[in-house]
């Protein structure tokens, strides 16, 4: 779930915020990092459990349908398709979802239920539900399609969601691209009998990503200094008061990457970097990046202090 990209950019926002020197103690900027990309987790199981009770917010309004003192025929016999859609009866039914939801006190719907309600009501009204509710004849594939629709044009582009979550954690507006974008590729590889431990997918892809995540914060913050010189040095001619803070710390990320991790390839370095100045920095910061980690790189080949393996050259 948790990409490279999303790792440095967590990242990035630690040492943004650090204020510290390098002789302090780490460990309290190693806990808010692991902190912060836990927190992507909790974000997942909320959008999934909100489909979840969407579903049974479904299931309640036809119930009180069917009581109706003057009740029509529609809604006496109703379509019960969406009720009974098998995607979301398997994460329904999922008992390591279920557990995980309450071990991490995944309630939220159930105290503000408001938001389920307007979901609900948007799924119900839109062309999308009306369409797939137009007949009762349904089957997995058509269900795990509905599902998926439903998520990326109703649940996903939501402006009260987000407003939700922003209030709720301010670096969740960050992590919903890539919690939204996982949830889509896991529903897309749903088959009908998956594993037990499916709907509950690991937040790093192996213990490397996550070591990478700590390494790359503690080595940025304890060569500050010296990579801070390095970056002065290629940027005599600059304004630093020009020079958006957060373009330092992206180059001294960088420069970290290039002298610390002999695996990752500069190239693979450069291009993570540029792409995140073009959404977090200045329209110009990646241009100027791209022309100071450029510079720095055939210094270190002249040199030779390029600290890099075969790989890590590609």
């Amino acid at each position: 779930m948790l990409n490279r990209r999303h790792i440095r950019i967590k990242v990035m926002q630690i040492v943004y915020a650090f204020k510290g020197s390098e002789s302090d103690d780490l460990k309290i900027q190693e806990r808010a990092l692991l902190k912060s990309m836990d927190s992507m987790y909790d974000l997942y199981l909320l959008l999934m459990s909100l489909l979840v009770e969407v579903n049974y917010k479904a299931l309640d309004y036809l119930e009180k349908s069917q009581k109706k003192h003057l009740a029509t025929q529609a809604e006496i016999n109703p379509n019960k398709k969406f009720i009974k859609n098998e995607v979301l009866k398997l994460l329904r039914l999922n008992v390591h979802f279920k557990e995980r939801l309450e071990k991490r006190n995944i309630d939220n719907w159930k105290l503000d239920n408001e938001y389920v309600d307007v979901i609900f009501k948007e799924l119900i009204a839109s062309d999308l539900y009306k369409n797939h509710m137009s007949n009762t004849i349904s089957s997995f594939s058509e269900d795990k399609q509905f599902v998926i629709d439903f998520f990326k044009q109703i649940v996903a582009p939501n402006d009260k969601l987000y407003e939700y979550f922003e209030d709720k954690n301010i670096t969740w507006l960050d992590d919903l691209p890539v919690v939204n974008t996982a949830i889509v590729k896991l529903f897309k590889k749903l088959k009908p009998e998956p594993s037990v431990y499916y709907f509950v997918p690991r937040l790093f892809k192996d213990l490397d990503d996550k070591t990478f995540a700590v390494d790359l914060l503690a080595k940025t913050i304890l060569n500050s200094s010296a990579f801070s010189k390095e970056v002065e040095g290629k940027t005599q001619n600059w304004d630093k008061d020009r020079i958006a803070n957060i373009d330092f710390v992206l180059l001294k990320m960088a420069i970290c990457e290039f002298t610390r991790f002999p695996s990752i390839p500069t190239k693979v370095s450069i291009n993570e970097y540029l792409e995140i100045a073009k959404e977090y920095s200045t329209p110009k910061s990646s241009v100027f990046i791209n022309g100071i980690l450029d510079n720095i790189v055939k210094e270190y080949e002249l040199k030779g202090t390029l600290n890099k393996s075969a790989r890590g050259m590609m």
